[in-house]
């Protein structure tokens, strides 16, 4: 069953148009990845599914419902969540509290505090500490875990290796299975791509704000990834 489908889908930022006409689909239980150069228009994508962006009601469809039209609060209690590039953490709050508000929607699910604590256990034992006091890498784990606090059954993850050391990357993507384990389906933008396609099943390169190619990770042709990559 594909659980989220864009269509023509167009953003801007005021008038700067950043994506053309983007098609895309996922299935429920799949992982994506999508890859391209700075620009490309993969965080856009993002922000437009998870509403931060305008855009069409019927530009995106989830589980069969357009939802293009719907403000960030209300597709959060759809079910989808995101994991922003950077975290985003509050640093006025402590681990626990970061974590908490992701669950601020009240969907019901697998994902509880004591779940997030037990995928990341490091969490657990710095929970009464402010966000600002973690390390990078734990920054990541906290946000990933903030937005699974939503129960989400699509997540969206904004370039989880940026910034971190390559063992934290090993670790962070370690943890995928678990979370997929659980039915999630998960929408990868990155910009390491042999990390990205190894994590996935399918991938969509975006190049000037358009999906310059689509293909199985388990099929692809290297130089045709690199054309559609830089565009030549």
């Amino acid at each position: 069953m594909t659980l989220l489908r864009t269509r023509g889908l167009r953003a801007f930022y005021g008038d700067f148009q950043a994506l053309f006409d983007v098609d895309v689909a996922v299935a429920e239980g799949e992982t994506i990845a999508v890859i391209g150069a700075n620009g490309a228009g993969k965080t856009t994508f993002l922000r437009a599914v998870a509403g931060v962006l305008p855009c069409g009601a019927e530009m995106v469809e989830f589980d069969g419902r357009p939802i293009g039209a719907l403000a960030a609060h209300e597709i959060v209690r759809l079910g989808i969540a995101m994991v922003p590039e950077g975290r985003k953490l509050f640093p006025s709050l402590t681990v626990e509290e970061n974590l908490l508000l992701g669950a601020y929607c009240g969907r019901s699910g697998a994902w509880t505090l004591a779940r997030v604590y037990e995928l990341f256990p490091m969490l657990a034992e710095r929970r009464a500490l402010p966000a600002t006091a973690l390390s990078g890498g734990q920054q990541q784990m906290a946000a990933i875990g903030r937005a699974l606090m939503s129960n989400p059954r699509l997540l969206l993850c904004d370039e989880l290796s940026l910034g971190l050391a390559p063992v934290v990357i090993r670790d962070i993507y370690a943890r995928l299975g678990a979370i997929t384990g659980e039915g999630t389906t998960l929408v990868i933008v990155e910009q390491d791509i042999n990390r990205a396609l190894a994590a996935s099943a399918r991938f969509y390169c975006f190049q000037e704000g358009r999906v310059a190619l689509a293909a199985d990770c388990r099929d692809f042709d290297r130089q045709a990834i690199a054309s559609a990559y830089f565009g030549l």
